[in-house]
């Protein structure tokens, strides 16, 4: 084995490791695991811990690295698992100094980080979408949320550098690209004219004109500008699939957990979105069982998911994080969070079913994953009738679907 690495958690997460995968085969470093981890909820958490004891089970020999947000809220602890060689911090994991240093903990006070350099990377291994980094770190204290301390303050890749790393990537074949960051809506604030994210996707659609598909990860309902506006309406490439970060459907939690918006934005954002671009998908991140949570304001978010048109949920039991507001308030007994998540994504299973039902007889074009399987684009899951090339786009009518994908078969 020479360098393995676990990624954890966003898709930020997904871009940075390809970064680290460089920098440590410069540094040539040998029999290494990298963990690159996820603070998001303590299970992520519980997963990684069970991932870096495992590599050590497997191969006691291996150095073990931990890095991202975990790693960089609480270094002292992952350091005392046994296997694990050093901890890396945040900012420290994307230089290349830091994989020839030999300092066992490497982690810097984030709070402090102001710019975040551009890394340019060559692809993603077999992946066939490219994720890309153009924003990092978060100004706002949503109450359960810990990531701001594994991040550090809001921060923006300048348009230059991040249209040099698309081009890269779509020289190397790659069809579709990501544009992520942990609070991707905020893109720009810190750059002189503090352009806006509609004004970079717009800026690099043209800019770029062999790039076929652009998606977007997590934006906040309430903060879609003028220009991400025009281009959902105007640009094709920009793909009809926009994931929000909703987290509940009740006035009186969202205040709570106080996020950016309150239950009619998303319901308003969803239904200008679909004025503008008939057919639209939406994706929604859902928290269940916040503190306080009543039925009724349960059935708020349950409804919100009709009222909104959700069609694919990532739902979370309410996970407490140590250091937030959240976590000073009485937590609901985990039996009721997790019977309340799973009524949301069985809400959600169905919606998703019902948009691959009503897709029978479509032409689409979808990005091959694998030879039997991709995404449309509209996100839908999508099997091959007969074996695609990988990062391809395969053009074919939907012939059949069921409860979690849809049938392409191509002429």
């Amino acid at each position: 084995m020479s360098i393995d690495i676990l990624t954890f958690g966003c898709r930020l997460n997904a871009f940075e490791s390809e970064v680290m995968r460089g920098h440590a085969e410069a540094a040539n470093l040998t029999d290494t695991v990298i963990v690159n981890t996820c603070a998001v909820t303590a299970e992520a958490e519980r997963q990684a811990r069970q991932a870096v004891r495992r590599a050590h089970r497997a191969n006691p020999g291996a150095d073990i690295i931990v890095t991202g947000c975990a790693a960089q809220i609480d270094p002292d602890s992952w350091r005392s698992i046994a296997g694990v060689t050093r901890v890396i911090g945040n900012v420290e994991k994307l230089t290349q100094a830091a994989w020839t240093a030999t300092e066992p903990v490497l982690v810097a006070d984030i709070m402090q980080v102001r710019q975040t350099a551009a890394h340019l990377i060559d692809g993603f291994g077999s992946r066939s979408r490219a994720f890309i980094e153009v924003q990092q770190g978060c100004d706002h204290r949503c109450t359960f949320c810990i990531i701001p301390y594994g991040r550090g303050p809001s921060r923006s890749i300048p348009m230059g550098a991040i249209a040099a790393q698309i081009r890269t990537l779509v020289a190397n074949g790659y069809r579709e690209i990501v544009l992520t960051g942990v609070d991707l809506t905020s893109y720009g604030a810190d750059l002189p004219g503090t352009p806006k994210l509609g004004h970079l996707v717009r800026r690099l659609l043209a800019a770029i004109p062999d790039l076929p598909r652009l998606r977007l990860s997590s934006i906040d309902p309430a903060e879609i500008d003028d220009d991400l506006w025009h281009v959902i309406e105007h640009e094709p490439r920009l793909m009809p699939h926009l994931h929000l970060s909703v987290q509940a459907g009740s006035d009186m939690i969202l205040k709570r957990m106080k996020r950016r918006h309150l239950r009619h934005h998303v319901i308003e954002a969803t239904s200008r979105a679909r004025a503008l671009r008939p057919g639209i998908a939406f994706g929604a991140d859902l928290i269940a069982g916040f503190p306080t949570e009543d039925e009724t304001m349960f059935n708020d978010s349950l409804r919100l998911i009709d009222e909104a048109g959700l069609d694919y949920l990532h739902v979370f039991p309410y996970s407490a994080r140590k250091g937030t507001p959240a976590a000073r308030i009485p937590a609901l007994p985990m039996a009721e969070r997790r019977a309340r998540a799973a009524r949301l994504r069985q809400a959600g299973e169905r919606r998703a079913a019902a948009r691959f039902k009503s897709m029978i007889g479509s032409t689409i074009t979808a990005l091959a994953e694998s030879p039997s399987n991709g995404h449309s684009e509209t996100f839908a899951p999508v099997r091959f009738a007969t074996n695609a090339v990988p990062g391809s786009l395969v053009t074919g009518r939907v012939t059949g679907a069921d409860a979690t994908s849809i049938t392409l078969e191509t002429a």
